[in-house]
């Protein structure tokens, strides 16, 4: 069965990661995995000791690897507290029984491997005030939507549950993909939907907005058709202040074919700026 995964690093981000991780599993109502990685990179690299005689370097090798070792059990077991720190939360938030997974390696690497047990991944973006556990995933973020074939819930700031969404349209394959996954799905039903164009308004941005709207009247209670002029980044941005919007869905990619390998600049923008939770569409 395909689950909520979230990505719990220990760090100032994971309270926020557990309560959006744990509003999806019960929206979606589908079991809660909370996951763990123990990245390779946190790790410093070894310690050149070739000017050093041979007896005195078997001896510092012996130690460091008795250190490295010291350090791998502490790494992990702060790991362990901080899963099992994110159970209780999560059960507090009224999930029952949430499974617990640690593993050892790459944070991209495993999410690939572990990507057909994923409904719905859940990762915290990097903060300015990010410890450097957080740091890593921030590092990781980019990688992770260019990477797994999932939709991905970012969480940023403080957890507010979901009263409305808005998705930015723009008429692409990508964007009508969207669309359906969305209408698709119980995670947003119900909720006031906002359909946000920027561009010119015309009579033919219009009717694709309304075609759209079509697509979302058996799922969302509501929905809003708006058309905003100015930059795409911060007209987005700004009708999502005004309209006191509390998540922003989107799809990953733009137009072009080169951004098959790149995150868009849109999403990366929004990624960077947004202070409210963000749901990546693939």
């Amino acid at each position: 069965m395909s689950h909520v995964m979230a990505c719990i690093d220990g760090s100032l981000s994971s309270p926020t990661v557990c309560d959006y991780a744990a509003w999806a599993s019960l929206r979606l109502d589908v079991p809660l995995t909370l996951l763990h990685v123990l990245d390779h990179k946190q790790y410093p690299p070894p310690t050149d000791l070739s000017t050093i005689d041979l007896g005195s370097r078997e001896q510092l090798f012996q130690e460091l690897a008795e250190l490295d070792e010291q350090r791998s059990k502490l790494a992990l077991e702060q790991g362990r507290l901080a899963l099992e720190a994110a159970k209780q939360r999560t059960q507090r938030d009224g999930v029952i029984n949430p499974q617990l997974r640690q593993r050892h390696g790459d944070l991209v690497d495993c999410l690939q491997e572990l990507e057909q047990d994923i409904r719905l991944l859940v990762i915290g973006r990097q903060g300015m005030t990010s410890d450097s556990l957080s740091q890593l995933v921030g590092s990781h973020l980019e990688n992770v939507i260019r990477t797994l074939h999932r939709p991905i819930l970012v969480s940023c700031g403080e957890f507010k549950a979901p009263h409305s969404y808005m998705l930015a349209y723009d008429g692409s394959f990508t964007a009508h993909k969207s669309l359906q996954m969305i209408a698709a799905s119980p995670l947003l039903k119900g909720l006031p939907a906002h359909l946000v164009m920027v561009g010119a308004d015309t009579s033919a941005a219009w009717e694709q907005l309304k075609s759209a709207e079509r697509v979302l009247q058996d799922s969302a209670s509501s929905v809003q058709l708006a058309i905003c002029a100015g930059d795409v980044e911060p007209a987005l941005h700004a009708y999502q202040i005004e309209q006191g919007i509390d998540l922003l869905a989107m799809g990953a990619y733009g137009h072009s074919r080169i951004r098959q390998f790149l995150v868009g600049s849109t999403t990366s923008y929004l990624l960077r700026t947004s202070t409210s939770a963000l749901l990546i569409l693939r």
